[in-house]
């Protein structure tokens, strides 16, 4: 049975595209909740940009009392030390490596797509991007954590090792506090992952600011993936 209930939604800034930004969504929302990265990031590539906004499939959520809703996996806490659904993730993790290799398919290198996401589904990007098999131009984690953090030093491919890493975090969340964001950053530089953090004055949500700045980690992104090995383009 396929991982994905529903296909993605599409939209590409050009007739041929040579990026590909692929978007997770957080829990119970869906691949609509971040359309408007479209218009906010349009422009980040000059040769095109094809923006992915996968849905997370229907499933049962221990933490909410086993309510059904839009998840990448189950979630049984939201503390660091709460147990966490392994099998869930993985699976998920290959589904997104699975989009990523569809992209390859289409004449889009894995260097040239950035996986990015909010709370659950920047987790899951998170750990796709760095523990997955292939090389990415970025990874992007926002309002977010790392999955599996224990055992991230086994779980981390060498050639992923070089992947830039944006966070981007409210100094007020609830839901996921910033404390995360730190844990993260620290986790990520320890293994050598060159992890930017930023944070802002908001509460689970992400602002104006924030995305400026996301523009700024994208764009340059984008253009080091157009350079080869010996810094002329590709």
């Amino acid at each position: 049975m396929s991982f994905f209930q529903r296909a993605p939604l599409q939209y590409a800034t050009s007739t041929h595209p040579e990026h590909t930004l692929i978007w997770l969504h957080g829990l119970g929302a869906d691949g609509y909740d971040f359309a408007g990265f479209v218009e906010a990031l349009a422009d980040i590539s000059k040769t095109g940009l094809r923006f992915v906004f996968p849905h997370a499939p229907i499933q049962s959520v221990t933490l909410n009392n086993g309510a059904t809703m839009p998840s990448w996996f189950d979630l049984y806490g939201t503390r660091p030390e709460d147990p966490q659904d392994e099998l869930g993730i993985r699976r998920a993790r290959d589904a997104i490596s699975g989009l990523i290799h569809e992209e390859q398919q289409r004449g889009i290198p894995s260097e040239r797509v950035v996986l990015g996401g909010f709370s659950q589904g920047g987790a899951l990007a998170l750990y796709t991007a760095l523990s997955g098999p292939q090389r990415l131009a970025a990874a992007v984690g926002l309002s977010t954590y790392l999955p599996l953090a224990p055992r991230f030093g086994s779980e981390l491919r060498a050639r992923n090792v070089t992947t830039p890493v944006f966070l981007g975090h409210g100094t007020e969340d609830p839901t996921l506090p910033y404390d995360f964001a730190v844990l993260t950053h620290a986790i990520l530089t320890r293994a050598g992952v060159a992890a930017e953090l930023h944070s802002y004055p908001l509460e689970h949500s992400v602002s104006p600011d924030e995305i400026q700045d996301l523009r700024r980690f994208l764009t340059h992104a984008l253009a080091a993936s157009d350079l080869g090995a010996d810094g002329t383009s590709v």
